[in-house]
């Protein structure tokens, strides 16, 4: 079993590639794998039969008829990555099959094992997260480029809606991603126009991811995510229907505490974030750090070379241009009503579906309580977006 990639340092000005990011897709794995080599079909066969195994309550059997396999014939980080994308969805299935008043203590060795061992060489932990969920979750359906997801759990058109809208934003982002190089490249050049060019095409970024993240209305029901898709989606870290974690078989006596999917491991954000210089309250920038744990580790050593490079924010106020000052000043603002838009979506998919749940309670169906007030990540999730968005605001260059 081997990983590919280049992680070292690089020369500046930045390039993309040393950090496995994609001049195309950006942090999209580029073409994702959709079918692993033929000694890992016991995986892939449940994989593919999941929506129907989780409901009608047979995933955990099928789990445990299910060989040990070695990781030991898994090559390069495409196997790799699908082969995680596939442990991770049947153990998020395993552990929630039967709600979170079901949830198991251990997750057994044939599973835990192979799902440790591939975590381990890609540098991720053994739980789904957005690198799996949506980075390498992709597939094109034909050739028109409609595109489709790899792996499902339950939720139906809305869970893959859900994917494919949080896909598109991470494809919107990609100018502004190379954005970043050039305006890290430009202070070192001390070259403005250039500088200017960069900003103006970061704030365009910026606000297509805004325009894609609309399209969520558009393609995932409310009471679909919030009674259906939101709990597997959650981890075994701050979460009242798992309080002492998981024990994974075979790796460790002691429970695992790990935060679910959550779009605070989206590298996106924190690249944009470490360009502008943006300050977030002590509680958020510290929940905002341990998410890049869950990012692939090329992708955050992209996150950390820009926050160890040239302060773009120092440098414009010492050039005293207003041209730079405003195309600066429009990147903070399109940053914050991207926030905006995050939180009026969250409300409308929790907030006002919890609600309306918590109406129905009294019916058979009981719908998901654990995480009403918090993200599956573990934050609390409102006061959490909210500061982000307002210290996204400070982050504004007064005249």
């Amino acid at each position: 079993m081997e990983a590919s990639g280049d992680t070292e340092e690089p020369p500046l000005p930045l390039a993309l590639s040393r950090f496995q990011v994609s001049e195309e897709f950006g942090f999209l794995l580029p073409d994702p794998l959709t079918e692993l080599p033929a000694p890992y079909s016991p995986w892939m066969d449940i994989a593919h039969q999941l929506p129907q195994l989780i409901t009608s309550h047979q995933l955990r059997s099928r789990v445990h008829q299910m060989p040990q396999l070695s990781t030991q014939h898994l090559r390069g980080r495409e196997e790799l990555h699908l082969a995680h994308l596939v442990l991770s969805f049947i153990t998020m299935g395993y552990v929630w099959q039967e709600g979170e008043e079901g949830t198991v203590q251990v997750l057994p060795r044939n599973l835990a094992i192979p799902y440790w061992e591939v975590s381990q060489a890609l540098g991720l932990p053994p739980i789904l997260s957005h690198a799996d969920f949506v980075l390498a979750n992709w597939r094109r359906k034909d050739p028109n480029g409609n595109l489709d997801t790899i792996i499902t759990l339950p939720g139906g058109d809305s869970l893959r809606g859900f994917i494919l809208v949080t896909l598109l934003v991470e494809k919107a982002a990609v100018p502004g991603i190379k954005a970043i190089v050039l305006a890290l490249g430009a202070i070192l050049q001390q070259d403005e126009e250039t500088l200017l060019r960069a900003l103006e095409e970061l704030a365009e970024a910026i606000e297509a991811m805004s325009e894609a993240l609309r399209q969520m209305h558009d393609h995932v029901d409310p009471e679909v995510f919030y009674s259906v898709i939101r709990i597997f989606l959650s981890g075994w870290r701050d979460n009242a229907a798992m309080p002492h974690g998981l024990v994974y078989e075979g790796v460790s006596p002691e429970p695992l505490a790990l935060s679910g999917g959550s779009a605070a491991q989206s590298t996106v954000l924190h690249a944009f974030d470490e360009l502008l210089g943006i300050c977030h309250r002590e509680d958020s920038a510290a929940f905002l750090h341990r998410m890049r744990d869950y990012m692939p580790p090329p992708h955050r050593a992209f996150v950390q070379a820009i926050r160890s490079a040239s302060s773009l924010r120092q440098h414009v106020l010492a050039t005293g241009d207003a041209g730079l000052r405003g195309a600066f000043n429009r990147c903070v603002s399109a940053l914050a009503a991207f926030r905006s838009r995050h939180i009026a979506i969250v409300t409308k998919y929790i907030a006002t579906a919890a609600a309306k749940a918590r109406a129905r309670r009294a019916a058979p169906a009981k719908p998901p309580s654990a995480l009403e007030t918090k993200g599956t990540g573990g934050s609390h999730i409102f006061s959490f977006l909210k500061s982000i968005r307002d210290s996204t605001r400070e982050g504004m260059l007064s005249a």
